[in-house]
């Protein structure tokens, strides 16, 4: 669900989903899985833009006008599914998951097995994807992200996921 050019001895060379929303937008091939992460009314107008008008250049931000993807493969993720996570998995903590976090249970919903590529908190506390060189201290932000850890450790603990790494956010589904 993450990238994966110049990672494959690590992840693998397919992404069967990719999770976006505007601002994160990237092309995918034509056999990925786009699935939208709508925060705001405006993420669903401009995933009818890119396929269609191509109007829509800004939101909060500039985003893509455009991106290639296969319009008959798009899915789009209800945002109850958002409150779902904040509420039932996040008990309330923070003001909103992190993207990650809800990638992470979005595919434990849709996938036989998981397994989870440098997902999370270095031991610092820092956030770390493995695909970028930023880091994020997690205990700060709008995401509960010490909450969300925590909650990440216990599903290890309790071997519902397979954690491979802790640097970054790949998703494994088979």
């Amino acid at each position: 669900m993450g990238p994966t050019e110049g990672y494959e001895k690590d992840v693998g060379s397919k992404t069967t989903h990719r999770i976006l929303y505007p601002e994160s937008a990237v092309d995918v091939d034509n056999s990925t899985h786009l699935v939208l992460l709508p925060f705001k009314i405006k993420d669903m107008r401009w995933l009818i833009s890119v396929f269609t008008t191509k109007h829509i250049t800004h939101t909060y931000t500039k985003v893509r006008p455009t991106i290639n993807a296969n319009r008959d493969k798009v899915m789009i993720i209800h945002p109850e599914f958002i409150k779902y996570v904040y509420e039932s998995w996040l008990q309330k903590h923070g003001r909103y998951p992190s993207t990650g976090f809800i990638t992470l249970i979005f595919a434990l919903h849709i996938c036989d097995q998981v397994d989870v590529f440098g997902f999370g908190a270095k031991g610092d506390g820092n956030w770390h994807h493995y695909f970028d060189k930023s880091l994020t201290q997690f205990s700060r932000g709008p995401h509960g992200g010490d909450f969300e850890n925590k909650t990440m450790n216990e599903l290890l603990l309790d071997s519902v996921m397979l954690c491979i790494s802790v640097a970054g956010v790949m998703v494994y589904c088979s």
